[in-house]
């Protein structure tokens, strides 16, 4: 639900904390993304957990979760975000909004996500350029995968891995079953 209208990042930017929180910048408009649930937390923790120490130990950049990118003026917060190695140095850790993409957005559909605001998203990532997106799916278990070479959903018995992370595979029933 709308909050506020024709609200530009700089603006966003400025709003307490209270209000921010839980809420991204869609097309000048604050829209709540609360709702979170406990089995959606968990999902994202336990991938979190896994990319994080894999990626630290190879130096390949940064795992963080939920942090806010410009996305062309839209202030979007995936669920889990990868920044390569090349871009650590565009992390500014006062703002709010970073003022890049990352290389690769995880969103996770919770109980309050419409499938097309999702689509929507993962096509503004993709043309902002993020080099991939995925949407896991606990309740179907699934994962929509967008990037340059593929677009294409999987099953739970395939595996969830990346090019912008080499070398990192799940199964996505593991990935599901673990969290």
């Amino acid at each position: 639900m709308a909050r506020a209208t024709g609200i530009t990042i700089e603006e966003f930017e400025k709003l307490p904390a209270a209000l921010a929180h839980n809420h991204e910048l869609v097309d000048g408009e604050l829209i709540d993304v609360s709702g979170n649930t406990a089995d959606h937390n968990s999902l994202r923790d336990y991938l979190i957990e896994l990319l994080r120490r894999f990626v630290r130990e190879r130096n390949l950049g940064k795992i963080i979760a939920e942090q806010e990118f410009d996305f062309g003026g839209n202030a979007h917060g995936p669920d889990v975000a990868f920044i390569g190695a090349d871009k650590m140095n565009l992390i500014d850790g006062r703002r709010r909004v970073q003022r890049f993409v990352p290389d690769l957005a995880i969103e996770i559909v919770s109980e309050n996500d419409k499938y097309r605001f999702l689509k929507k998203k993962s096509a503004r990532y993709r043309k902002c350029g993020t080099k991939e997106v995925w949407v896991l799916d606990s309740e179907t278990r699934s994962a929509f995968v967008e990037s340059e070479d593929r677009r294409v959903i999987l099953e739970d018995d395939q595996m969830f891995e990346s090019k912008q992370i080499p070398g990192f595979s799940i199964r996505l029933a593991d990935l599901f079953d673990q969290a």
